[in-house]
């Protein structure tokens, strides 16, 4: 038994059954125990890879994406230049590598970081080095400015909530402990203001994910971008709403029960993009593009094609392999969607989707 396990059952055993939001907190961001606190998950020895650790591609097309809303938007300078849930700082390191040919850009940029993992604070470090950077424990800590935001399998990994559906209201779903063992169960049917929208769009049994800490998160993103200027792109799997259950566990890069081993695996769900969207109101969302197609339209073919120039063998076999893993339906290209967050009355930035009339 894992002593996180061990805390987990005693907590239960005082106070009850717990949210499905409280469990994922604790396993992945308890102090001494917790899954993001106390290791890099990510990469081949890790639990699970990322898009910018499966190609430089990636990074580079965002961080010309950046680029261009930036200067679409008059190049304010000095601008907020800020990331949520950097990873190992891949993505930065090659958005920055990106965009140092693009004129004023590196001069005006503030770097700033958004990550709670003293683990992961080296790596981001150590991939950024020489670089001015100043970290930050929640977005409410960054100063005011012209905010360019990215935030890629960041809100996948937020505590989520989820409820059933009963006859006429909704039953939350809770864990308990059965022995030695963490078990589900069903909390008291009630009515629930916040999925009221819902009721006209489920049927009896089905469940609905709640992200309660994303939803303040894109209010904030959104003020700043309405007060001063500047994009986010948020890009995560999922779809414009929830349905169904989609919270899960990786370990070793192979699915798990989430119950089993708290703390040792990644712990994620699926992003509903439209209360997203709705919580980052006066800025103005794109319409949730699929990963493939929005990568397409930057031009990640042409890109693709002139690496591959110089390269053969295994590394030209996995170069074709990355690409495709990126881009197309079966792999990450359909599951995966791009949304934008721009000043309202900025022009639509490329590669995206513009919201329905």
């Amino acid at each position: 038994m894992t002593l996180l396990l061990d805390n987990l059952l005693t907590r239960i055993a005082r106070t009850g059954p717990m949210t499905l939001a409280d469990f994922m907190t604790d396993c992945l961001l308890h102090p001494v125990h917790g899954y993001y606190t106390t290791r890099d998950p990510l990469g081949a020895v890790g639990d699970f890879t990322t898009a910018p650790e499966i190609s430089q591609m990636f990074g580079e097309l965002l961080g010309l994406w950046l680029a261009q809303v930036w200067m679409d938007q008059g190049a304010p300078a000095p601008f907020l230049l800020a990331e949520l849930g950097p990873g190992r700082g891949t993505l930065m390191a090659d958005v920055l590598r990106a965009t140092r040919a693009v004129p004023g850009f590196h001069d005006a940029a503030r770097l700033h970081l958004v990550e709670i993992s003293p683990a992961l604070r080296a790596k981001q470090a150590e991939a950024l080095e020489g670089q001015d950077i100043t970290f930050h424990d929640h977005l409410a800590s960054l100063p005011d400015g012209p905010l360019f935001l990215l935030a890629n399998e960041f809100f996948d990994a937020l505590p989520i909530r989820q409820f059933q559906r009963g006859k006429t209201g909704w039953h939350e779903r809770m864990i308990g402990a059965e022995g030695d063992r963490l078990i589900w169960g069903l909390g008291p049917e009630s009515g629930l203001e916040l999925l009221d929208d819902r009721l006209a769009n489920t049927t009896e049994g089905q469940i609905v994910e709640v992200n309660t800490p994303a939803l303040p998160l894109a209010e904030d993103i959104g003020r700043r971008i309405a007060a001063h200027g500047g994009a986010a792109l948020i890009v995560d799997y999922g779809d414009a709403v929830s349905i169904g259950d989609t919270f899960q566990a990786l370990k070793a890069h192979k699915p798990i029960d989430p119950l089993t081993c708290p703390g040792q695996a990644d712990l994620t769900a699926h992003v509903a993009f439209a209360p997203l969207a709705e919580a980052a109101t006066p800025a103005r969302a794109s319409n949730p593009t699929p990963q493939g197609v929005f990568l397409e339209r930057l031009g990640i073919t042409a890109r693709a094609q002139a690496l591959a120039a110089n390269l053969g063998g295994p590394a030209l076999d996995a170069h074709i392999a990355a690409h495709r893993r990126l881009t197309h339906g079966q792999e990450m290209g359909t599951l995966f969607k791009v949304m934008s967050l721009t000043p309202p009355d900025a022009p639509l930035p490329p590669g995206l989707d513009p919201q329905d009339p």
